[in-house]
């Protein structure tokens, strides 16, 4: 991955391209590796693809533990990795039925594992990332918490910026006013 392309999905929500070529230099081995890279052929909320995803919740996990002088290296590294998972959930067996919330954190980290070295603390921001879903996986650090409360709110903005998308189409405006008229005027 090229840091235009970086910018290109960080940049409509963050203003600062300084922090993203940090954020780069720190992920660029992970984001330019070919395993990593399959994320694209996934989506994961709605119209965003699992690689959108894992960069943003990577991105805004890393800025908050910045800031707040905690291990932002071990979570912009986690935070790109924590959802490696490599197929489609809606559609694949290895979902295992709808079980996907709760398996798919030991996958991502079996995977992880596969291209790179992670220390403790990755490994923990990895696998219990979907706390409290994971009742098992109690997060044991606090960039472990920050990735948890990220991921909703990320999986949250990528829900209402498709349903924001879809009622402003041209085709929902139309069929509301002719709903509205049909109640103005009590023609139904």
């Amino acid at each position: 991955m090229q840091i235009e392309e970086l910018i290109q999905i960080l940049e409509p929500s963050y203003k600062n391209t300084d922090g993203i070529k940090e954020f780069y230099n720190i992920t660029n081995e992970l984001l330019s590796n070919p395993i990593v890279e399959q994320m694209k052929n996934y989506r994961q909320h709605y119209e965003t693809s699992c690689y959108d995803h894992c960069v943003e919740v990577a991105f805004w996990s890393y800025l908050f533990c910045k800031k707040h002088n905690l291990d932002y290296i071990s979570m912009a590294r986690a935070g790109l990795l924590h959802d490696l998972f490599l197929y489609d959930w809606r559609h694949s067996s290895k979902s295992l039925n709808g079980w996907h919330a709760f398996v798919h954190p030991k996958i991502a980290l079996k995977n992880a594992l596969s291209i790179c070295n992670l220390n403790e603390k990755e490994r923990d921001i990895i696998i219990s990332h979907m706390w409290p879903v994971t009742l098992f996986h109690l997060p044991k650090y606090k960039e472990s918490y920050i990735i948890t409360v990220t991921d909703k709110l990320s999986a949250l903005k990528s829900c209402y910026d498709y349903y924001k998308s879809h009622i402003l189409s041209k085709k929902f405006i139309r069929y509301a006013y002719i709903f509205f008229a049909f109640t103005i005027f009590k023609i139904i």
